[in-house]
């Protein structure tokens, strides 16, 4: 059974992330602290001021690793498919281009959230996957 964690709790680890443009754009994202252990590649649930979706790890030219695109499932997530949910929380939040957001750890590895600072939030923390379904689908993957 998932359970329920809010964001000030003492197990969520929490950074500030910058919100940046790609390029000359108005399109979002936020770089990963590189000590997470994140890759480029690596899918991981995300929640969006406690609204959960899908989110493929990339990295930008310094080799840093970014979320960009914010899908519905993970496999538009993997593709960059779909409506880009960071966009649509980026307009309609508080948080802008060129400012911050705050980053929960939940799961590490597996699970995450973004929120405005200074907003509290109540995520519901899901078990990561059984690790030979893991491996299954990085075989696949590869």
């Amino acid at each position: 059974m998932p359970d329920r964690v809010p964001s000030d709790h003492d197990t969520v680890e929490t950074h500030r992330v910058p919100v940046e443009s790609i390029g000359r754009t108005d399109r979002p994202r936020v770089v990963l602290p590189a000590d997470l252990g994140l890759e480029e590649g690596d899918a991981v649930r995300l929640a969006l001021d406690g609204d959960g979706y899908h989110a493929a790890v990339g990295e930008n030219f310094d080799g840093e690793p970014v979320l960009s695109h914010v899908a519905d499932n993970r496999r538009l997530a993997r593709e960059s498919e779909g409506p880009n949910r960071l966009a649509e929380w980026v307009e309609s939040s508080e948080v802008s281009l060129g400012g911050s957001a705050h980053l929960d750890v939940i799961t590490a590895g597996e699970e995450y959230g973004l929120r405005t600072p200074g907003k509290r939030v109540v995520y519901t923390a899901t078990d990561g996957p059984d690790s030979s379904l893991s491996d299954i689908a990085r075989n696949l993957d590869n």
